[in-house]
């Protein structure tokens, strides 16, 4: 599931240091010739690809980086310390472009790669320097130069860690709104989500995963019924699914034949979809008696024959949401460990992959057909899958 995700930042190297002015004084030699040592030179910044990353939130609360000054020269011959540089931990799909001159400075596609964006500023000499057989007491030195300094923005495709999967109205946008910081219109009637929304969910400094709520599913969604069938290709890319489903619908329907329903659908779309970890999460248990909750659940879960991660929630008071999303938060972290240290585990995930994005084409493909036949008898057709303007949103 992806959407661009976009941030702006300042980074400006260090200065170099300026030289040193100075003789050599000491006991016995009035007249020591000149002994001021070089600056040091200035820290340079630079982009390296992390794949622990994998939105640019970070970089809203922090827009202005910059790498250390080079220190000034000193007598003796001592040179000043140079700065260190400054390494700017970036998720790995970004593309770094200069805002003032539109060039694609880099695109930072492997984890470890190292780009340089702003070179520090180079040293300054000492008097030493300008020391010559006519000139035997130069009072002349060069000043350090000043670091680069540069307007960047970062844009990279955010692919959604997590999908949120059930009924119109069974508190998706809800459940989202509680754990990010996303605002999509929520309110009690089916079909209120239209467009996509997508949530950063911040549990830390460098601990965040992204949450993806598309519109609810009906009943022949796989065949093109509702919005499901532009929506569920979304689902695709992502690595965990949320099944969430309402305990108490509004208009007394079986929970358990509405969960069913829609692994229908999902199996009918892409039995690769289908095979994708999913977690059952049962909302607005706060609308049932607190003595009739477990039962109720214990119930669901029996007749679904759910064997599964099972998640008891009350999205619009919180209840619950905190352990959903630390345990979704383990398993991602859990998941990457797992691709980056066991190639078999890596394999399964590119197979996985291409199965969803052959399932992809195939789909793409048949519509392209229909909507050749069809001509101009349906001007919805013409609607791009990706064509949803998404904004991403970000959890204080």
């Amino acid at each position: 599931m992806q959407f661009v995700d976009e941030a702006s930042i300042i980074v400006e190297a260090g200065n170099g240091g300026n030289g040193c002015l100075s003789f050599r004084r000491e006991k016995y030699v009035p007249k020591g010739g000149p002994d001021g040592g070089d600056g040091g030179h200035g820290g340079s910044v630079y982009l390296i690809g992390d794949d622990a990353l994998n939105t640019l939130i970070d970089f809203k609360y922090q827009r202005f980086y910059k790498a250390q000054n080079g220190q000034p020269g000193m007598g003796r011959q001592m040179s000043g310390k140079a700065g260190e540089d400054l390494h700017v931990k970036v998720p790995v799909g970004t593309t770094v472009i200069d805002e003032d001159t539109l060039e694609v400075i880099a695109d930072v596609t492997e984890i470890g790669q190292v780009v340089l964006v702003a070179q520090g500023g180079r040293r300054g000499l000492g008097n030493i320097h300008f020391k010559s057989s006519t000139n035997r007491a130069p009072r002349r030195t060069t000043p350090g130069t000043e670091g680069e300094r540069r307007n960047l923005r970062f844009e990279m495709k955010v692919m959604a860690d997590v999908g949120l999967l059930g009924m119109p109205n069974a508190g998706k946008s809800t459940l989202i709104r509680a754990v990010s910081a996303a605002k999509p219109k929520v309110a009690n009637y089916p079909f209120t989500t239209l467009v996509p929304n997508l949530g950063v969910v911040k549990l830390g400094t460098h601990e965040h995963f992204v949450m993806a709520d598309v519109p609810g599913l009906i009943e022949g969604a796989s065949d093109g019924a509702g919005l499901g069938l532009r929506f569920l290709k979304h689902l695709t890319r992502t690595r965990l699914l949320f099944h969430v489903v309402d305990v108490a619908p509004f208009d007394e329907s079986d929970p358990v034949e509405a969960a069913e329903a829609i692994i229908h659908e999902l199996g009918q779309f892409s039995p690769a979809l289908a095979e994708l970890p999913r977690w059952l999460v049962i909302n607005k248990l706060d609308l049932l008696p607190e003595e009739e909750r477990e039962a109720r659940v214990d119930e669901i879960v029996r007749r679904l024959g759910w064997e599964g991660p099972v998640f008891r929630i009350s999205a619009i008071s919180s209840d619950g949401t905190e352990a959903l999303v630390q345990a979704a938060h383990r398993w991602l972290t859990e998941q990457r460990r797992l691709e980056n240290e066991d190639e078999e585990a890596a394999e399964r995930a590119r197979e996985m992959r291409a199965r969803m994005e052959e399932e992809a084409v195939a789909r793409t493909e048949a519509r392209l057909g229909r909507k050749r036949k069809r001509s101009d008898q349906d001007d919805d057709d013409d609607f791009d899958d990706d064509d949803f303007d998404v904004e991403v949103e970000y959890a204080p």
